[in-house]
């Protein structure tokens, strides 16, 4: 392959890497600035690579009728792992960096709710939700048994959503 071509390759497998490591979908802005805040691809070239991956089908408009956020495809994932040697190590080593600091603040706007309320003697309603900026990115009523269940659903939705939501969001988009 030529060198343009491997640089090609390289750069959209690391915007792959970005949105899996994320791990929640976010804006286009939020990738630019992640992408330029680290010199690793000029603004215009990211828009066309951002483009073609969403072409390609390897990322994907999570909830495009009410926000533009972006996420990595279960094909997305796929390539990732086939190539990702292809990224060089010390573009992983600045992404990661990178993320360990403003991950939290990434992922700040984002509240998360987990309640649970008994509905009659035998069914508990365990209400799950994450919200971004006042947009609903999940909501989830899930009936239970038992209130000892319900809690369960509360603390791992309260220690795991980001997880959660995104292995939601990779299944809803599977073929």
């Amino acid at each position: 392959m030529s060198e343009n071509t491997l640089e090609l390759a390289e750069n959209k497998l690391l915007l792959l890497y970005i949105l899996k490591k994320i791990r929640i979908p976010v804006s286009n802005n939020k990738i630019t600035q992640i992408v330029l805040e680290n010199n690793l691809i000029n603004y215009f070239v990211l828009q066309q690579y951002i483009d073609e991956l969403l072409t390609s089908k390897f990322i994907a408009y999570i909830n495009p009728k009410v926000n533009h956020n972006i996420g990595i495809t279960k094909s997305g994932i796929q390539v990732l792992k086939l190539f990702q040697s292809m990224i060089s190590q010390e573009k992983i080593d600045t992404i990661d960096k990178y993320l360990k600091k403003q991950l939290k603040s990434i992922k700040e706007n984002i509240s998360i709710n987990a309640d649970y309320i008994c509905q009659n003697k035998n069914t508990f309603i365990a209400d799950l939700s994450a919200t971004r900026d006042d947009t609903i990115l999940i909501n989830i009523k899930l009936a239970v048994e038992s209130d000892k269940e319900a809690k369960k659903l509360c603390e791992k939705w309260r220690n795991s959503h980001s997880d959660i939501y995104y292995n939601i969001i990779q299944m809803l988009l599977e073929n």
